[in-house]
């Protein structure tokens, strides 16, 4: 079965999307069989992986609503184990449809379910905020990543995701795990970056990642190619600090974390 992580911040900019684009294309690098699910109504997931929002005729949006079963919504990238289900903008309204809807914490979960057989990693890309969208994220999860920016606000923001981590983990979810804090756009010439990754690293210890993803050139301009990291530029320092964290999940799972 399938392994489901979620990747969550609140707060804008973190390099979420990043994230999940390219742990989700360097899982595949190393042949396990990987589905992003893009739960942003932004959909920068999805054309970060080239796809054309566009041109869809159904979205995620379709799966929590019931209207499409979500196995006929994957879509291939350009990788042969990584797979997609894209976002459309139609997403800003599926927070205000669940509302009325019975166990509506749970949507996901479900229209999850008939996939997590098919797949070694489901990667849920979630919106820059707390809300339903991101309840059911955490709801449906085993686990989740947090990317965190290196800079000032960087530990309020992290107290505000880890006090709902522990919420969904009493009301929803008990087996919620936290995977790791990943560490992003850190930039070793400055003071600040090293002094905030201090302060995480000792105030959250081994959940923090060994792996620490730069600030990187290739990184910003990948996605406006429309591909991960790892098909545009595999031999830049950010392809090859995502390809260090898939590893850590990989042998995260083998230590029976997350």
């Amino acid at each position: 079965m399938g392994k489901i992580i979620s990747i969550t911040n609140q707060k804008g900019g973190v390099g979420k999307t990043t994230t999940a684009i390219n742990m989700a294309a360097s899982l595949a690098v190393a042949e396990k069989s990987v589905l992003l699910i893009d739960l942003d109504p932004q959909g920068n997931a999805s054309s970060g992986c080239g796809i054309d929002k566009n041109s869809l005729s159904a979205s995620i949006y379709h799966a929590l609503t019931g209207e499409k079963d979500i196995r006929d919504i994957v879509v291939p990238t350009g990788l042969k184990f990584f797979k997609l289900v894209p976002a459309s903008i139609d997403l800003i309204g599926a927070e205000i449809e669940l509302i009325e809807a019975e166990k509506r914490e749970f949507t996901l979960q479900k229209a999850i379910e008939p996939l997590k057989k098919d797949f070694n990693y489901i990667i849920v890309d979630c919106p820059p905020s707390l809300g339903l969208l991101t309840i059911n994220a955490l709801s449906a999860a085993d686990s989740v990543i947090i990317p965190v920016q290196c800079e000032f606000f960087a530990m309020e923001g992290l107290s505000q995701i880890v006090k709902t981590i522990d919420l969904v983990q009493k009301s929803f979810n008990r087996e919620l795990m936290i995977e790791g804090i990943l560490l992003t756009m850190f930039d070793s010439r400055n003071n600040l970056a090293h002094q905030v990754s201090e302060e995480i690293r000792g105030h959250f210890k081994d959940i923090v990642f060994k792996s620490v993803i730069p600030r990187n050139v290739a990184l910003g301009e990948a996605p406006s190619h429309g591909k991960p990291i790892v098909l545009y530029n595999i031999n830049s320092k950010g392809a090859q600090s995502y390809l260090e964290l898939a590893l850590e999940v990989i042998n995260n799972d083998k230590k029976g974390i997350g």
